[in-house]
């Protein structure tokens, strides 16, 4: 008989909200950079997003970007944060939004796959993941020793930067900088990009998120200054970046509907 059993029944139940939200968003395709459920049982042939800040791992994935886009190296760098960075921010800012229930994205908790075959990049989470819970939370009187209590919605917020930029993002947003050469408010735009436009999606299951909340994250985040809410076509918000992920410069030129390069 094992030891992990408790722990995976945990980790499920602290990410229900996330994956909950996840499922109302997308149905039966969500991401594809995202593991089904978070959680990964099996971490063989998974690598630890903190090899990312330490530069054992970081040449290897800027070389897998490479080939897939067929890209220079700035370029495939930024489409390969751009992904990285959504899809370690969505598991943080959904919960949230959905029920003031903040996974703690630490380095060492998250894992990172990526493969010339499936020509994909997948993050999943591991069993030891922790979350920040409000007192009002369930979870606050559980007594389990990976949920931690914060004072009241200001504290849950800090943690969530803490936690997600200054401990994670960043430190890889600087390996990637020094590494690439990528300009550090062209990655730190995918970071506000990427959670605006997560966060719109999640309003059309979460009716009580608004483009306010939204603006909270991005402020915490400091990330507020790079992108902007704007009525699309329909008269729906949608997201227009300041900066761009540098799809247009791939060899089939793309140009994204939020970019700021005109089409």
């Amino acid at each position: 008989m094992t030891t992990t059993a408790p722990q995976q029944v945990l980790a499920a139940d602290l990410l229900a909200p996330v994956t909950a939200t996840l499922k109302a968003m997308y149905g039966a395709e969500p991401p594809s950079n995202l593991v089904p459920d978070l959680v990964v049982l099996d971490d063989s042939g998974w690598r630890l997003a903190s090899r990312l800040i330490d530069g054992s791992l970081l040449a290897d994935l800027l070389d897998w970007a490479r080939r897939r886009w067929q890209a220079s190296v700035h370029a495939a760098a930024a489409l390969a944060w751009k992904s990285y960075c959504y899809c370690v921010a969505m598991p943080a800012v959904l919960g949230w939004a959905a029920a003031r229930r903040v996974p703690l994205l630490r380095p060492a908790d998250v894992l990172i796959r990526f493969d010339d075959r499936r020509r994909s990049l997948a993050i999943g989470l591991r069993r030891s993941v922790a979350v920040a819970v409000l007192p009002s939370d369930p979870l606050a009187r559980c007594g389990f020793p990976q949920v931690r209590v914060v004072r009241d919605d200001d504290q849950l917020l800090v943690t969530l930067r803490e936690s997600l930029l200054d401990g994670h993002l960043t430190p890889v947003l600087d390996a990637i900088h020094a590494r690439a050469r990528v300009g550090a408010r062209t990655l730190r735009g995918s970071i506000s990009s990427g959670i605006a436009h997560g966060m719109l999606r999640a309003a059309g299951v979460l009716p009580g998120l608004t483009a306010a909340d939204i603006n909270t994250l991005l402020w915490t985040l400091g990330v507020q200054d790079l992108v902007e809410l704007v009525p699309g076509p329909a008269g729906d918000l949608t997201v227009r970046r300041k900066t761009c992920c540098l799809a247009f410069t791939l060899p089939k030129r793309k140009v994204c509907a939020s970019c700021c390069i005109k089409a």
